[in-house]
């Protein structure tokens, strides 16, 4: 069984912190540590099959990066290097955070710029998640009237979180790995 792979981009830390509780609970037989995506090659992150990717949000609803206020390079700058790159037969669970209090007008929005870049690429993305439990005007990562991807709210909502990853992660980790079959359970 090959491992999956978790990448993250991270301005202030706490996108890494969910994709290291993301790797505490799916354990080192089941994912490799997570990797800051701008610390990444991308023959690193195509060498996986299944992947776990999150991503802050930053400007008007961008993929984050140094023109999005970034202090660091991140998807924005990782993104030109998956240009011609053939992702099909790839299965990708995506992550977000977002600020539903003070960014109620595009909450989360950065995650749909992360799912168009990979699913273009022939992606399979999983693990779309309910709107539910939130409270936001607009957010452009919504298909379907379901989130693209797991969203977190660390600053309104922070108590949520394990919960949610806990959730997020049972339903999920049958389509990224099948092998692990339906009744996997976080650590």
């Amino acid at each position: 069984m090959s491992k999956i792979g978790i990448f993250f981009g991270t301005d202030t830390g706490s996108t890494r912190l969910v994709a290291k509780r993301i790797y505490s609970r799916l354990g080192e037989s089941l994912a490799d540590k997570p990797k800051n995506i701008n610390r990444t090659r991308p023959d690193e992150l195509l060498q996986y099959e299944a992947l776990i990717l999150g991503t802050p949000s930053y400007g008007l609803g961008e993929l984050p990066g140094l023109s999005t206020g970034c202090q660091e390079s991140n998807w924005q700058e990782f993104a030109p290097y998956l240009d011609g790159a053939d992702l099909s037969g790839k299965r990708v669970a995506l992550f977000g955070l977002g600020h539903q209090e003070r960014y109620a007008d595009r909450f989360a929005s950065s995650l749909i710029h992360l799912y168009r870049l990979f699913y273009g690429q022939g992606a399979d993305i999983v693990g779309s998640w309910s709107t539910d439990g939130y409270q936001f005007q607009h957010s452009h990562a919504i298909i379907d009237n379901r989130f693209v991807g797991l969203v977190l709210d660390q600053r309104g909502q922070p108590g949520l979180t394990d919960s949610r990853v806990d959730l997020w992660l049972t339903q999920v980790m049958p389509l990224l790995l099948p092998s692990v079959g339906a009744g996997w359970r976080p650590s």
